[in-house]
């Protein structure tokens, strides 16, 4: 075969690039997601009984916006993990600043507080299903989020999946918020963080298996 024949075959049928396909995937993957962690809460655990009051309360959304913004730092990073050769960049410190806001926040009102009262604020009433609830309630936006980055194109699989559990995570901590009634700083940023986690441990494990492509 000649090499002038060779090239217009090859590229008889090349298609345009979908640059749309990245945002729809995750958008449909965490409306999904997101939509299925609420529906597992209200099946499972139930809304907080105060949740009325909780709305016009300011330290309410000040518990929301720390797992908004891991999600939004970690939206971020599996965007650029799902690229072929792309890595997180300066991401990371997105994704390190709420954290390390959250954790001064907690030892700042850990020194103010009175010893006796320190370790049932870091305990709450629920730190030992705490993590493990946002666990479950990660499964539906874990699939969806797995499902959107296997249809792209990660090559750093181990780190795409911890980007990806991470993700799930938080968005099922938004979720969790409307059960869960612990209030103190010093609880979100150690159980909270745990429950963020495990997901993301799970992603780093399952990574290179189940994005392989």
């Amino acid at each position: 075969m000649k090499t002038n024949d060779m090239i217009s075959m090859l590229a008889a049928n090349v298609e345009p690039i979908d640059y749309g396909a990245l945002a729809r995937r995750y958008r449909w993957a965490l409306l999904a997601g997101g939509l299925g962690s609420v529906l597992l809460l209200l099946a499972t655990f139930g809304m907080r009984p105060d949740i009325d009051t909780m709305l016009v309360t300011p330290l309410f959304w000040a518990k929301v916006a720390f797992p908004v913004c891991v999600a939004a730092a970690a939206l971020l990073g599996a965007a650029r993990l799902s690229r072929p050769g792309m890595l997180m960049g300066r991401t990371w410190l997105l994704l390190a600043m709420p954290i390390a806001l959250v954790w001064l926040a907690a030892a700042y009102t850990l020194v103010v507080a009175p010893s006796p009262e320190r370790l049932p604020m870091v305990l709450g009433s629920s730190w030992r299903s705490c993590p493990f609830n946002i666990t479950v309630l990660s499964v539906p936006t874990f699939i969806g989020v797995f499902w959107a980055m296997k249809g792209l194109a990660p090559t750093h699989l181990r780190k795409a999946g911890a980007i990806a559990g991470l993700l799930a995570s938080s968005v099922a901590s938004i979720a969790y918020c409307l059960h869960c009634p612990e209030m103190e700083v010093a609880f979100w940023a150690v159980w909270y963080l745990i429950g963020m986690l495990i997901p993301a441990a799970l992603g780093a494990l399952l990574g290179p298996r189940l994005l392989r492509w």
